[in-house]
Parts: C-alpha cells; sequence; structure tokens
C-alpha cells in the first residue's frame, strides 16, 4: 500500500479551514482605553524598533487611570504598573534598557526599570527602581536618620543615552543610571519654610543590580541632606 496516499476528506477540510483561519489579533490595550495621540507620550526607541503608547480610561468619579503599551512590529506588550497619572521614559542608547518615570501626586514621582526579553520589554526588578533606591538611601549611616513626609519623589537624571558624559565622566554606554532623590519634611522651625531633602543622587549599575555614590557625588549630597529655604 503506499504511505503517501491522499489524505481523507475530513482532514483535507480541516487543513483548509487551518489555512483560511485570521491569524491571532495583536495584544492590545482593553475595552474603554483610547491612545492618547500627543508627541509627548509617545517615545520611540533609539533603534526605532519599539513605539512606547500610552491609552487613557476615564472612569466614573473622575477615575482615570492610563496604561503603556510597546508595540514592537505587529506584537504589543503592556508596560505594568497600570497608573493614574501619564509616564515619562528614557532608553539606554542600544534600546536593551527602559525607565518609566511615572507621577504618582502632586510633587511625587516613581522609577521603574524594564529590559528586553524575546524581543519585548519586561519589568526588569521585583520592586520598581524607586523603592530599591530609597531602600539604598536608607541603609547608609549618614541618611538612615532622615524621615521624608511628602513630596517624595525619585527622578532619573538626564544622560542615558549619552552614558552621562556631560557630567565628565567615562563610565561604560549602557551601563549605569544616575537616580536623584527627593522629599519634604512637615516638622520644621517657623523660620523656614520649606525643608528636606533636595536632590541626592546615587548611581545604578544595571550589570550587577547594585548601587553606589561615587566620589564625585558627595559635596552635593552633603548639601542635599541640609536643603530648607528660610522664610
Amino acid at each position: 500500500m503506499n504511505a503517501f496516499c491522499r489524505p481523507a476528506p475530513w482532514l483535507a477540510l480541516a487543513l483548509m479551514m487551518a489555512a483560511a483561519s485570521p491569524a491571532p489579533a495583536a495584544a492590545g490595550p482593553p475595552p474603554g482605553f483610547v491612545l492618547i495621540e500627543d508627541a509627548d507620550l509617545a517615545v520611540i526607541s533609539p533603534d526605532k524598533a519599539t513605539r512606547l503608547e500610552q491609552y487613557r480610561k476615564e472612569g466614573k468619579d473622575s477615575d482615570i487611570k492610563w496604561q503603556v503599551w510597546a508595540r514592537h512590529g505587529d506584537e504589543m506588550t503592556e508596560l505594568k504598573p497600570e497608573q493614574g497619572y501619564p509616564a515619562g521614559f528614557r532608553f539606554t542608547s542600544d534600546s536593551q534598557w527602559l525607565v518609566r518615570m511615572q507621577k504618582t501626586g502632586s510633587g511625587a514621582q516613581d522609577l521603574f526599570l524594564y529590559h528586553v526579553e524575546k524581543g519585548a520589554f519586561v519589568s526588569a526588578t521585583k520592586h520598581s527602581l524607586s523603592d530599591l533606591a530609597w531602600a539604598y538611601f536608607r541603609s547608609r549611616h549618614e541618611t538612615r536618620k532622615l524621615k521624608l513626609d511628602g513630596h517624595i519623589s525619585a527622578n532619573l537624571v538626564k544622560g542615558t543615552e549619552e552614558a552621562y558624559r556631560d557630567l565628565g565622566v567615562t563610565w561604560p554606554d549602557n551601563r549605569y543610571l544616575v537616580i536623584s532623590l527627593s522629599g519634604e519634611i512637615d516638622k520644621h522651625p517657623r523660620t523656614v519654610a520649606v525643608k528636606g531633602l533636595a536632590g541626592w543622587r546615587c548611581r545604578y549599575d544595571l550589570q550587577t543590580g547594585t548601587f553606589d555614590v561615587p566620589a564625585m557625588f558627595a559635596k552635593a549630597n552633603a548639601e542635599a541632606l541640609k536643603w530648607e529655604i528660610r522664610r
């Protein structure tokens, strides 16, 4: 008997239906989320392969939710978590790392770190990058006693794509992130209008996942711990 005989009619029909079936639709925002067409919110990676799109959904009682989706060809991946405000982004020059600068309230901001895996951006750390930076801040002997009450913000210092050459350093490309921490203290003398922390800097190593404070930051960091605006 010939092993290469014609397939049964039911098998031929099944093959025809499979070939005619459309490809699964690419993942995307759930119903109710609308793409916000704003040039400041649409960010493209340096290699032009990934476009970040921000979608908004307005619910009851002025409840607004934002989602960020990374479009890579026909595929879309959500950059979690969902938030209540739009976000800013910066890539490293090799387009492999992405930092999300996420407003969380008046004068408050978090940072989230993503990395490319199998062609898509995924969370690079279990906890937010800002939580890790604050944990490092509180672990140091000169900063652990400082208690902040409001406007707590972690900021990514500009220069990721140029490896911070503007700071006068020669660090390897796509290796470090410089993070600036700020916040305010509620209790202070009446002669002081605002008191707290202003721009304390540390460095995050993308290869080792560790923080340090280069010697070049020491003087400014000491001043940041004493920041106040007098009346």
